[in-house]
């Protein structure tokens, strides 16, 4: 099998191309084996994935004539992609114990087999009309076709002498660094998933005083794909860092005026620049230089001279941290603007005390308060009014109408209970006591008669409340699992929820406790006596006006 037929470099008309694969095959290149590993594998890939794809298509439609020669394909892949994967196994790869020729004839029966069945499979699926599946067969075939071009196409002799290190090299071949990604042509690579786009392109700052170094690692990281810029001197680093932004420094130590450590730690003084990936380039020899560095925060280190195969390995690996860190800061920023807006949707339910505690971490709460002051206030004739309008426009004006209430309740710091239909409820001196409750009580209650006036003439509309005040004793917590509510319980809510159904429209009816708390300080008419459900009848008063 080796060795025959001409190669493609020869004028074939094949479309690979094979000349990188073999100056690194001569060049006793790891990277080239392992490439030439990947590049056997890819076609294999299609093999296997095509047969499988073909045979879920005939679970599904369940046209089975051509299911046998399918799995037989699908055999045949899997034993040729273990043959591959032994022969060019890493360890023997590094080891030098890589035997090209003997799996150039171990592929040869079942990559035949492969070839043969698939090509009678699709004369069976073009009798059978099975469009379809030729297509895809057909894929199978070239990249069985182009694997059995690949294995022969590769000369066994390049590995003459692999793994020994005084094997000669031929002094008149380029020197081989990765093979190129067009080791198969356009005509193939888009079938069988390998890419001919280059790297992705990150800017790097090359910082090193010697001209020769610079000019070599520069055109060393231009070729691998990246944005370049170049300083000589430390403090031109510095200088390049404040007027662009980079994603990696690499970083010589040795350097007049200002070496690579003063550098560093210049930079991870700086907020900006701190998080900023350096790789440190040093001597061999270097290793005291080398320490201190990592530990001041370089990222890395590449000793001189560089290996170009490390070079790129470590700076992908710098590339690819700072890409997670950046992402970790992204998640972390977005996490922030979602705990934001959880903040503040708690608080929208929730007083800010109360919800402190619930984040705290409090899981129960429930207090108790001696002194508050609880107010209801309820649209009279709600029913009608709705009736009249339709539902957009009764709630539109009715979440107009309750959010002047809620902003007179912001303004003095009374806390909202809730709405309940066409009822509003807030109490004041919880969850924050205050001596002055029933006062803040009074003065939102008169406010909210005036944001009634104003919402009557601003809308030509008639709507009137009735507002009912209690003061007394009450418990307070959150009640539900998933759905948060801070409510008040006790008599003093009771109370207060009858001095509003039993007031009268456009006024403020209050208990006697509170008219006791306000006395001196409000004019006050009586109205009489009402009946208390679970209590004794007690007087009732309508708060007119403040005194003064």
């Amino acid at each position: 099998m080796s060795g025959s037929g001409p190669s493609p470099a020869e004028g074939s008309g094949h479309p690979f191309t094979l000349t990188p694969l073999l100056k690194a095959l001569k060049t006793r290149d790891h990277e080239g084996l392992s490439k030439l590993r990947h590049a056997l594998r890819t076609p294999l890939n299609q093999i296997i994935g095509y047969s499988e794809l073909l045979m879920e298509s005939i679970e599904e439609t369940g046209r089975g004539e051509i299911l046998p020669s399918l799995q037989r394909i699908h055999t045949g892949g899997g034993e040729l992609l273990a043959l591959i994967n032994d022969a060019l196994a890493a360890w023997k790869i590094e080891a030098g114990k890589v035997n090209f020729t003997a799996l150039q004839d171990n592929l040869q029966a079942p990559l035949s087999g492969v070839i043969t069945v698939t090509g009678q499979c699709i004369e069976q699926a073009r009798t059978l009309g099975q469009t379809d599946a030729i297509r895809d067969l057909e894929k199978i075939l070239r990249a069985a076709e182009n694997l059995l071009t690949l294995a022969n196409n590769t000369d066994p002799s390049a590995l003459a002498g692999y793994g020994q290190s005084n094997s000669p090299v031929d002094e008149t071949q380029e020197p081989a660094t990765a093979l190129s990604p067009t080791l198969l042509q356009p005509a193939t690579q888009q079938d069988f998933g390998i890419s001919n786009q280059p790297m992705p392109s990150a800017r790097l700052l090359a910082v090193d005083d010697d001209d020769l170094n610079r000019d070599m690692l520069v055109r060393r990281l231009k070729k691998l794909g990246y944005d370049v810029t170049e300083a000589a001197t430390g403090r031109e680093a510095l200088s390049r860092l404040k007027e662009s932004s980079f994603d990696l420094i690499l970083l010589d130590i040795l350097m007049p005026d200002l070496d690579g450590f003063q550098t560093l730690e210049f930079m991870k003084a700086d907020p900006r620049l701190k998080h900023l990936p350096v790789i440190m380039l040093t001597a061999l020899d270097d290793v005291d230089s080398t320490v201190r560095c990592i530990e001041a925060g370089a990222e890395d280190y590449v000793p001189k001279p560089f290996n170009p195969v490390i070079l790129r390995a470590r700076i992908t690996a710098s590339l690819e941290k700072k890409r997670l860190r950046d992402q970790e800061q992204a998640f972390l920023t977005q996490l922030q603007v979602e705990r934001a807006k959880s903040e503040r949707l708690l608080l929208n339910v929730l007083p800010k005390a109360i919800a402190e505690r619930l984040k705290a971490g409090q899981r129960t709460i429930v207090d108790s308060f001696i002194e508050s002051t609880v107010l209801f206030a309820d649209i009279v004739g709600f029913t009608r009014i709705s009736s009249k309008q339709s539902p957009q426009r009764t709630v539109q004006l009715l979440n107009e109408f309750f959010s002047s209430f809620d902003r007179i309740a912001e303004q003095m710091d009374l806390e909202k209970i809730k709405t309940i239909g066409d009822a509003y409820m807030l109490v004041s001196g919880v969850p924050i006591i205050r001596p002055d409750h029933a006062e803040a009580c009074a003065a939102a209650a008169m406010e909210m008669l005036e944001a009634v006036r104003q919402f009557n003439r601003r809308h030509q509309v008639d709507w009137s409340i009735r507002i009912g005040m209690n003061s007394g004793p009450v418990v307070a917590g959150i009640i539900g699992t998933r759905k948060f509510a801070y409510d008040l319980w006790g008599d003093t809510v009771n109370i207060a929820s009858r001095m509003e159904s039993h007031g009268q429209p456009g006024h403020i009816q209050v208990s006697e406790a509170t008219k006791h708390l306000l006395e001196g300080k409000y004019v006050f008419e009586p109205v009489g006596v009402i009946p208390i459900k679970n209590s004794q009848p007690m007087p009732t008063y309508l708060l007119v006006r403040k005194i003064g």
